[in-house]
């Protein structure tokens, strides 16, 4: 099957919705003791808990009261959620579109973004589609505990558990970095509950591929003092995730305004170390196990998507090889001078292709 349209025209988006610079070339082909809280912009950026609803039983939605600048929310115009994972951490989502319906899309972020990183495709598919967009806890305008068990095998049972508090009988998942390896996670203990996956510059494989720069970042105390010390990882990624533009100075802000301090970065220092390169890494097991399940997702029950960024310091040309090799009929879509960020880079081109795949009848 072959997708090959570089020269397609460029849609008509809302000013507000704008990229900088024009979208790029696409290519295409086939084949919590301790525990701090997110602090709200009406507080100082001191270790104080905020004043969220936590009282919840775990499983139970309802409205996150919680205050963003005016700046913020000109860029993220949603109104958050909250749920309780199992392990009693209270975790923020987006719920936007139709609600009278239990099919939805779900959107996984991975580290260091949020679902701030989804926020213009959510405006782009809320018109026609339920769009569900947590942020993972540690994350994002969720809780932050200290010692939460911040494991792939938990992430993925925070997951599938708000899943099944919203009473979602059909998802159709768009995973990026380390939410593939959660989303896939759950679609292979699930395969029934999934339909359509989009797949941008992710991995749901065990690899030894790493920078080395992400690698240092592991390490120790050096690692755990430039993550959560320096910001070491998330506020270099705001310019190294890009390519063929820099974030604007709010996009920029928006994507670090939950890590305003060493106590809110804690997840974003363990999402690092649960990289599982060494054999006896406590969730090699649970990844391994994610690979071998992956050809329950094969065939045409579960339409897929691959839209890569070439321009990707991380998740590079390897990955891609490999996806190609697990799904040979996957279609397939390359942006030759996008980066990691690929929503923001490749901007309202790569939104309609995903959101053309979403909604195209399945064969």
């Amino acid at each position: 099957m072959n997708n090959d349209f570089p020269n397609a025209p460029q849609p008509h988006g809302q000013a507000a919705r704008a990229t900088p610079n024009p979208a790029p070339a696409a290519e295409g082909t086939a084949g919590n003791k301790g525990a701090r809280a997110f602090q709200p912009a009406t507080f100082a950026d001191k270790n104080v808990r905020a004043p969220f609803p936590v009282a919840m039983a775990s499983g139970i939605s309802h409205q996150l009261s919680t205050s963003l600048p005016a700046w913020l929310r000109a860029l993220y115009p949603f109104e958050p959620r909250a749920h309780t994972t199992p392990r009693g951490a209270r975790m923020s989502y987006l719920d936007e579109g139709p609600r009278d319906t239990t099919e939805a899309v779900l959107m996984l972020h991975g580290n260091p973004t949020w679902s701030f990183f989804y926020r213009d495709l959510i405006r782009d598919l809320a018109p026609a589609h339920r769009c569900i967009a947590p942020d993972h806890i540690g994350m994002g305008l969720s809780e932050k505990p200290e010692n939460y068990p911040y494991t792939l095998a938990t992430r993925i049972a925070d997951i599938e558990a708000l899943v099944d508090a919203l009473g979602l009988t059909r998802i159709h998942l768009v995973v990026h970095d380390w939410g593939g390896a959660i989303g896939f996670g759950l679609a292979t203990r699930r395969p029934g509950l999934v339909g359509r996956i989009a797949i941008m510059n992710t991995a749901a494989f065990p690899d030894t591929h790493i920078p080395g720069r992400i690698a240092l970042c592991r390490g120790g105390r050096l690692g755990k003092f430039i993550v959560r010390g320096l910001n070491g990882f998330a506020g270099p990624a705001t310019w190294m995730a890009m390519h063929r533009r820099r974030l604007t100075r709010d996009e920029k802000r928006g994507y670090l305004y939950p890590y305003r301090s060493w106590a809110n970065r804690v997840a974003v220092h363990q999402f690092v170390r649960d990289i599982p390169l060494e054999i006896d890494h406590p969730s090699r097991p649970v990844l391994e196990d994610i690979e071998e399940k992956l050809p329950l997702l094969a065939g045409p029950e579960h339409p897929k998507l691959l839209i890569w960024g070439k321009r990707d310091f991380c998740f590079n040309k390897h990955f891609l090889k490999r996806w190609r090799k697990i799904y040979p009929d996957a279609l397939i879509v390359r942006f030759k001078d996008a980066g990691h960020y690929l929503l923001d880079d490749g901007g309202e081109e790569v939104r309609v292709r995903i959101a053309t795949f979403l909604k195209t009848p399945q064969a």
